[in-house]
């Protein structure tokens, strides 16, 4: 490593030492990958996953914290974003460890265990819950996004001690909840009081740093038309049909967004779509012989950072309800009923020149001697350290490892990128931190 290293106490010897405890634990560390892949984890049924998580905490001598999340703070609260259900039977869990005297930086390692759907078993090479490893690839709903990561982050820590080192910061390890959805196990940690100088977030980044991502609104929309016997169609209009129509209303939306562009500067340039409209469900119709009475599609609209949420989430409503007075296939239908159900986060820059990126790219080059630079780029999609930046005001680095179709048919994460990362998450943990001789 450079010279700035010896200032954080990061001489070779120690490094060897690091990389190596990594090297001799890695079987142990696809094993509670695999673990914790075979434990499904869709939303509201989280707390088998985390079981594992706040026993492996413990083991290790963190002193753990579990809580869910609190209802009450969510229409007060900006960081958190609408809910619509109660999830009793699951939470967060949190893991902190005190050093033995004060001086060090802070820090937290966040991953999230809830997953997305598999949907249809029969697609898939090997069943999504079976986290089946073939060659360098482990396969399985969650393994790249992002058990992986929590592995890492887990694992690293446990390098560190194994390499006879304690680090002279707090540190914490935090396994949340609701990131796929709302962000509010996010929003949950900072209301908890969890706080640190510097967050690294482990999503599956193919191990580079996010330099920013969008905001992210999730909505249902739910539209009426005329029901009809198939005798007197005429006198009928379907509501998927209507569904539809607004759909593709949505889309000029979507179109005049990524045209205003301005505030985000250069950095969206490359990507092909920030805004990405998506409508990820649909449900309509009574009777298959019926014109239907009824449709609701949900899905999400991103944009830029910098733009106010509030300010978008208007923008939308009027537009929807201007639609439904304008166009000529919508006009005289019901108003539409418009619902915020899931994440309504602004989107975050991560500034260049930061302290905490600079001890992370050290530590990203120094994990295989090539020497290879810490490469910057933008996700357009929400993010849990959009939560900690706007409103924790918290340095948030976004790096993991190689992962392939996320939720998607074969999610797969490599388990040589796994072992690169955990390596840069240690050596990062011990420049950022601090370390000292155990």
């Amino acid at each position: 490593m450079d010279g700035s290293s010896s200032a954080h106490g990061l001489d070779s010897a120690r490094v060897h030492k690091i990389l190596q405890a990594v090297e001799e634990r890695f079987d142990r560390q696809v094993a509670f990958l695999t673990k914790i892949v075979q434990s499904p984890s869709l939303r509201g049924k989280e707390a088998g996953v985390q079981n594992i998580v706040a026993d492996a905490l413990s083991e290790r001598g963190y002193e753990v914290h579990r809580f869910g999340i609190d209802e009450a703070l969510i229409s007060v609260d900006p960081a958190f974003s609408p809910m619509n259900i109660q999830l009793k039977d699951t939470g967060i869990v949190v893991g902190t460890r005190e050093p033995k005297r004060e001086g060090g930086r802070s820090l937290a390692l966040n991953a999230h265990v809830d997953v997305v759907p598999t949907g249809p078993e029969k697609r898939w090479k090997y069943p999504p819950y079976s986290a089946t490893r073939e060659g360098d690839w482990l396969y399985g709903r969650g393994a790249g996004d992002m058990k992986a990561g929590l592995c890492a982050n887990l694992f690293a820590l446990d390098a560190l001690e194994a390499a006879g080192l304690r680090l002279k910061g707090k540190v914490q390890i935090q396994s949340v909840i609701e990131e796929e959805v709302t962000g509010n196990g996010a929003a949950m940690v900072l209301a908890a009081g969890f706080k640190a100088d510097a967050v690294l977030i482990s999503e599956p980044t193919d191990e580079k740093l996010v330099a920013a991502n969008t905001g992210v609104m999730k909505f249902a929309i739910t539209v009426q038309g005329v029901p009809a016997h198939p005798f007197e169609v005429a006198r009928g209009r379907s509501a998927i049909d209507v569904a539809h129509r607004a759909i593709e209303e949505l889309r000029v939306l979507e179109s005049q967004w990524r045209s205003q562009h301005l505030s985000a500067g250069e950095l969206f340039d490359g990507v092909d779509n920030p805004i990405a409209l998506t409508i990820g469900t649909i449900s309509g119709g009574e009777w298959l012989a019926s014109v239907p009475s009824e449709c609701r599609f949900e899905g999400r609209i991103g944009f830029y950072p910098h733009e106010d949420v509030s300010v978008r989430a208007k923008e939308f409503e009027e537009f929807v309800d201007n639609a439904f007075q304008t166009d000529e296939f919508l006009a005289g239908c019901p108003r539409p009923e418009i619902e915020w159900v899931g994440v309504k986060q602004g989107g975050f820059v991560l500034e260049p020149g930061s302290q905490a990126e600079s001890c992370l790219a050290m530590a990203h080059r120094a994990v295989d001697g090539e020497g290879r630079s810490l490469e910057r780029f933008v996700m357009p999609c929400y993010l849990d350290a959009s939560v900690f930046a706007r409103h924790g005001g918290m340095t948030s680095l976004v790096y993991g490892p190689v992962a392939e179709a996320i939720h998607a048919v074969d999610e797969r994460v490599s388990l040589a990128s796994l072992k690169h990362v955990t390596k840069a998450i240690a050596l990062f943990a011990a420049a950022w931190c601090g370390v000292e001789d155990a």
